[in-house]
């Protein structure tokens, strides 16, 4: 979602957008059928997405990187080196308004679970999307 937000504002060649887990199982495996059929009925793609594991390079590659739990977020954590110097943060803490911190985990729930996830991450990103712009206006283009 965030990916369709930054392509419709034309920041494509200003931010590039990755996704990883903290841990390594479903490496390699498309996203939950249920999560492209949701994404899909609101005009979403998940493309040729496949899960991979977040890798030290990552806090090289990436000023900001996002969790959507504060279990991911304190695992990003252990992972982050002392000499990274970017945003490590959960995701909705960006859209405060919101009143919730983390974004529920689907997986052992119901369509309507996936739903309610999509409502959120929609509402971050837009969020997220403000919040970087913001710091893209204070740098040189």
């Amino acid at each position: 979602m965030f990916r369709a937000l930054v392509v419709q504002a034309e920041l494509t060649a200003r931010i590039t957008i990755d996704s990883a887990g903290t841990h390594d199982y479903q490496l390699g495996q498309r996203p939950d059928p249920r999560a492209i059929e949701a994404a899909r009925r609101r005009g979403y793609t998940l493309g040729t997405h496949v899960a991979r594991q977040v890798e030290s390079a990552d806090f090289c590659r990436f000023d900001w990187i996002l969790a959507l739990d504060l279990q991911n977020l304190q695992a990003l954590q252990s992972l982050e080196p002392r000499s990274y110097r970017g945003r490590l943060a959960l995701f909705l803490d960006f859209a405060p308004h919101l009143g919730i911190r983390e974004v529920p985990d689907p997986y052992y729930g119901t369509a309507e679970d996936f739903e309610r996830v999509l409502d959120l991450v929609q509402r971050g990103a837009t969020a997220l999307l403000d919040a970087v712009r913001a710091e893209l206006a204070t740098r040189a283009p």
